[in-house]
């Protein structure tokens, strides 16, 4: 089977693409190296040193025996040079990745709004509109966010995409229907993911494209058994304001010495999951692909559910780290509940990674290795959400602190 991977040089895509290339698919990455442009523009790098992509892929070669194409194709703007390159290569199926992913990123200025919108909807858009120029049967598989669904629940856990809704007609008679889950995105990034699934269902619908939708929750951890083989297939490790993940951010802080920053008081809730299920779950939707004319199928990609108060607790009983709460730059409640359903993934055979002591560790150890590429000026995230916060931010700014040696 052929697979294209859209963005397959990022945090997610380039694990999944040696996890796959390993199973014996074969494999082309398709990627405009944005990702590394950005950390020139905010003047950060990976915390795990990162070699250019023709570096990784003659590592992968030299350990593996397997090759990876590549083609630096920019999917928002040269719709032509995508849809050529798909008519020629006609992949079996297409992973998505080829988006903006941070939502402080997103909220930084009106450029980063508009640059978000503009290369994460029209990606995708001329994503659909190749297959269905194209005529292609491909199946598209794409990363979404569980940040589409909003952060809190009405008092039952949210559904796998689709919500069971009852209609009351003109003549009394009650009607089921399953309708996408009302969105509720909290940042601009969030925002484009919700236009996304509404493309899906439409291209679904009306030219039945077989499309998978994957909800992703936040990922942690680091390497794959895969990016392990050799330190040139290191994964990211982005531990700044902006793009830092905040449970992989607070390992990293605890490593080094560093104040855990909690972002108010902490009682934020999110969904979580290691960053080998991430890799696992892509697997299993390959192999797994909707029937032509089936709506859109969407997986909750997500372990476990925990407030970020709560893991700065149980780092700090790992490693005796200080806590420091300090003000939101989002506009959100300062706490919520929050519960996903999964069963779907479990069902195809997922066994999770649950946080643990040990895998919790690894990163710790990851960070500590690496700790002499940490510029801590960048720890402190910047990116308000609206004006009043921003405000607020520079007159009770985050100090950064110098680390312990």
């Amino acid at each position: 089977m052929r697979i294209a991977i859209l963005g397959g040089d990022g945090f997610i895509g380039w694990p999944v693409a040696l996890h796959l290339s390993a199973k014996g698919y074969e494999i082309a990455i398709i990627d405009n190296l944005s990702r590394r442009a950005i950390d020139a523009e905010l003047q950060v790098q990976s915390l795990t040193p990162i070699t250019t992509i023709q570096e990784r892929i003659q590592a992968w070669q030299e350990v593996s025996g397997r090759q990876l194409e590549f083609e630096l194709i920019d999917i928002a703007e040269n719709y032509e040079g995508l849809r050529d390159w798909l008519a020629v290569w006609r992949p079996d199926t297409i992973i998505h990745f080829a988006e903006q992913r941070s939502a402080p990123y997103s909220m930084k200025s009106p450029q980063h709004k508009r640059y978000t919108v503009n290369n994460n909807v029209n990606g995708t858009h001329n994503v659909l509109c190749a297959l269905t120029e194209l005529g292609l049967h491909t199946h598209l598989i794409h990363l979404g966010s569980t940040g589409v669904y909003g952060y809190g629940t009405v008092g039952a856990p949210i559904p796998e995409g689709y919500l069971k809704v009852d209609f009351t007609l003109h003549s009394g008679d009650k009607v089921e229907k399953e309708i996408l889950y009302p969105p509720n995105p909290g940042s601009v990034y969030h925002s484009t993911k919700c236009i996304d699934q509404q493309l899906f269902a439409y291209y679904a619908q009306n030219d039945e494209l077989r499309i998978t939708d994957l909800h992703q929750g936040i990922v942690w951890g680091t390497n794959t058994d895969e990016t392990l083989r050799d330190e040139r297939l290191v994964n990211r490790f982005d531990y700044d304001g902006d793009y830092g993940t905040v449970l992989n951010r607070l390992l990293m802080q605890a490593a080094i010495g560093y104040p855990l920053t909690v972002h108010g008081s902490g009682g934020q809730t999110r969904a979580f999951i290691h960053i080998r299920d991430s890799v696992r779950c892509l697997e299993l939707a390959v192999e797994n692909p909707p029937q032509q004319g089936n709506r859109v199928k969407v997986f909750n990609q997500m372990t476990e559910c925990y407030r970020v108060m709560d893991l700065a607790r149980i780092i700090q009983q790992l490693t005796g780290a200080k806590i420091n709460n300090v003000p939101n730059p989002r506009r959100e409640d300062a706490s919520n509940e929050l519960a996903m359903e999964n069963e779907q993934f479990l069902a195809l055979g997922l066994e999770p990674t649950l946080l643990q002591e040990g895998l919790l560790t690894e990163v710790v150890d990851i960070t500590q290795r690496y700790r002499h590429r940490v510029d801590v000026s960048r720890i402190p995230c910047t990116s308000a959400w609206t004006a009043h916060i921003a405000e607020q931010l520079e007159k009770h700014p985050e100090q950064p602190v110098s680390a312990a040696n």
